[in-house]
């Protein structure tokens, strides 16, 4: 009799140690299945970021073809290839995350965004119309004021800009991007403030350094404004200061602001030497 009952007993154990085993290897594998996750989660992270920009595309085709349906792949693939310079395909990737049945209204923006770095303006605006006025965010605003600027509709574009300043704790790029709006419509002295306002806020921006001696220039002021600079950013805005007085038939000034230009600079200013020589000649 007893050795049924022990027959019994080893099955039972038996049973229990493959129920564990099994519940083991469960648990096992959703530990490794939450490694997985993160692991490619910093892994597309450092691809956005930090990897060269035509190694994370090819990364980001061959995650995105081989899972088509996730759209959190396909919106990286549609990034890589902006940040790779690749408009074209990022305006074609960007239009495939709009039609997925997860998109969004940032999706569309981000595509009107692609767009407009392929030059393709009414279809940008054609897309940001479909975006309700509910949906505010800076990145939107400051597409809009683009496409306003790019139509000559002054108002609108101020409009949007400021509405775009007041959405970010980064408004630099932005004030430059108003500044040249005004310098391009002649309305010098507000450009000038806007890029001094820009320069306040991102001592770097020498786009806003440069465009301020354009606009300071435009009204025949050829003197530097205080600023921080280093040595070669300040003989290349004499060098521009110097072509705007030229341009503008001050030849003397001009040849003098070169000459200045040619001085300051740490190494040889090749650009400046040919103008200068140029004139001359």
């Amino acid at each position: 009799m007893r050795h049924p009952i022990l027959f019994t007993l080893c099955a039972m154990g038996s049973l229990t140690l493959a129920a564990c085993e099994k519940s083991d290897n469960a648990t096992v594998e959703r530990s490794f299945q939450g490694v997985n996750v993160v692991d490619e989660s910093n892994l597309n992270d450092v691809m956005l970021t930090v990897a060269d920009p035509n190694e994370a595309v090819t990364y980001f085709q061959r995650t995105a073809g081989e899972q088509p349906d996730r759209i959190d792949l396909q919106r990286n693939l549609a990034k890589s290839l902006v940040r790779a310079k690749r408009n074209t395909e990022a305006a074609a990737a960007w239009k495939r995350v709009t039609e997925h049945k997860d998109s969004g209204d940032e999706d569309k923006v981000d595509l009107a965004d692609a767009l407009i770095r392929n030059n393709e303006w009414e279809r940008a605006e054609a897309v940001l119309d479909t975006v309700p006025p509910t949906y505010e965010t800076f990145k939107r605003y400051r597409l809009e004021a683009m496409i306003a600027d790019s139509n000559k509709d002054w108002k609108a574009a101020d409009s949007f800009y400021e509405t775009a300043v007041g959405l970010t704790t980064r408004p630099a790029g932005v004030m430059n991007n108003w500044g040249y709006s005004k310098l391009t419509r002649g309305d010098f002295p507000d450009a000038e403030r806007l890029f001094t306002d820009a320069i306040r806020l991102d001592q770097s921006l020498f786009t806003a350094k440069n465009n301020l001696v354009l606009a300071r220039g435009a009204q025949r002021n050829y003197t530097l404004p205080v600023m921080p600079v280093s040595q070669s950013e300040r003989a290349q805005l004499l060098y521009t200061l110097g072509l705007t007085a030229i341009k503008q038939g001050d030849m003397v000034t001009g040849k003098g602001l070169l000459r200045d230009a040619i001085d300051t600079h740490p190494q040889h200013f090749e650009a400046a030497v040919r103008s200068l020589r140029a004139l001359d000649g």
